[in-house]
């Protein structure tokens, strides 16, 4: 992006009201996590929704998982629109949208208006996404551009696990935890739309807008095997979040059989909370070790649910669940530092598309088929079969990572050491300038 880009505004005979930079940055930042407190804030809303109505697993898997649907479906199609029309106008439609599904869910009868509720919800947090994440580094002095970056990834992961636990609270507290949730959450939107519309402007308008509505999923050659050596753990860690926002709520009742709102919002908590924390601190560690590690992490994790399922055992379970945060922080963060460099800059949101087509069709798919399998096999048979199958991609990543660190540590010995200096001072270089990775968006990490 050029500097004549940056916090530039369509010409005017009055002058627009405009937040400064630092006002503007603190509320997209306040308004960006809301929208993950939303997402949050249904784990466990659908168990109670689950007491209320009825529901069998199958279609409170569905409410969940359709969220990854519209989600995907917008990030594929607008999430480089804002690159072409501004940030302002993508993110006021999509908070308009946002503010549309908070209302669906505080009027919501029946399970159907839950499930489009969650899909509008999806289609609002996709789009707004890569633009808020670009906007918030724009948006952070010139000195502190990693500040955007950080409170991008922290909004994310962060909203996601505290919506959950605040929900928790709110159905462990009160009578009528749903109307509290959403009236909240509505006059945050409502807040966060006057916050952007009195922002700064950081990009000006560019051609191509209807061009870039064409989804784009493209591999590289050069960044093919990195991809194929990451995208088993991608889905391994995806499906164990899928887990436990899916399932993990209900087990807290029908397998632990504790009829407590807040540690129904624990079991939700725990994971993306973790996930943020550990992406901040391994954003220094060399990506091949952090990947190795994050493997190790999600294969343990994924271990302890399943020991804590079949032992009856709720704080197994919520540290097998930690423990998967931290194979999600780690790997995830690992594998877009490992493949993105890769891949040329004009190639490199086809490459994030792909990494989020795996990414939320993990998250996504094998939760509904658990759903449907919980009321054929039980809960707890398919816990288990489920996070073996988190196992096996885990070790399949694992395979692939050590052979591709081998690989390297050949080249590494046959080339000559003036090479390593000049590519060692070239990478360090590159780390310094390029913000920490966050997710998801297509102006990575």
């Amino acid at each position: 992006m050029s500097p004549s880009q940056v916090f530039t505004e369509a010409p005017s005979h009055r002058p627009r009201r405009i937040l400064p930079a630092g006002l503007a940055l603190t509320g997209g930042a306040i308004t960006f996590t809301s929208l993950y407190l939303a997402a949050g804030a249904l784990t466990p809303l659908l168990v109670l929704y689950k007491e209320q109505w009825g529901l069998p697993a199958a279609l409170l898997t569905l409410a969940f998982a359709v969220y990854a649907v519209g989600f995907l479906a917008a990030i594929l199609t607008l999430g480089s629109l804002s690159d072409h029309v501004g940030r302002r106008p993508v993110l006021i439609g999509a908070l308009i949208l946002q503010l549309a599904s908070n209302v669906m869910f505080l009027l919501a009868p029946d399970i159907g208006w839950v499930i489009t509720s969650r899909i509008v919800q999806g289609v609002a947090t996709g789009a707004a996404t890569t633009a808020f994440t670009a906007a918030l580094v724009e948006l952070a002095p010139p000195n502190r551009k990693r500040l955007g970056t950080i409170l991008g990834s922290v909004g994310l992961t962060g909203g996601l696990g505290i919506g959950s636990l605040l929900a928790g609270l709110a159905i462990q507290l009160t009578t009528a935890a749903n109307s509290i949730i959403f009236i909240a959450l509505a006059i945050i939107t409502i807040l966060g739309i006057v916050v952007i519309a009195l922002s700064p402007q950081s990009v000006s308008r560019a051609p191509g807008a209807l061009r870039s509505l064409i989804p784009s999923v493209a591999i590289p050659f050069a960044a093919r095997r990195e991809f194929a050596a990451a995208a088993p753990v991608i889905a391994a860690v995806w499906m164990l979040a899928g887990l436990s926002g899916g399932l993990a709520p209900s087990m807290v009742r029908s397998v632990f059989h504790l009829d407590s709102g807040l540690f129904n919002g624990l079991s939700g908590f725990i994971s993306p909370a973790t996930s943020a924390v550990i992406g901040l601190v391994f954003a220094r560690l060399d990506p091949r070790h952090a990947m190795t590690l994050g493997i190790y992490a999600s294969l343990i994790g994924a271990i302890g649910i399943i020991s804590g399922v079949l032992a009856g055992s709720l704080a197994i379970m919520i540290s097998g669940q930690a423990i998967a945060g931290v194979g999600f922080g780690a790997s995830f963060t690992a594998s877009l530092r490992l493949i993105l460099p890769l891949a040329p800059e004009h190639q490199r949101a086809g490459v994030v598309a792909g990494i989020y087509v795996v990414s939320y069709i993990a998250f996504g798919v094998p939760i509904v088929v658990a759903g449907e399998l919980a009321d054929a096999l039980g809960l707890v048979p398919t816990v288990v079969w489920y996070s073996a199958g988190t196992i096996l991609l885990a070790l399949i990543s694992l395979g692939a990572q050590l052979l591709l660190g081998r690989n390297t540590r050949s080249v590494i010995g046959s080339a000559h050491p003036s090479d390593l200096r000049a590519d060692s001072a070239s990478m360090a270089e590159q780390d310094e300038t390029q913000p920490v990775p966050t997710t998801p968006t297509t102006r990575i990490p």
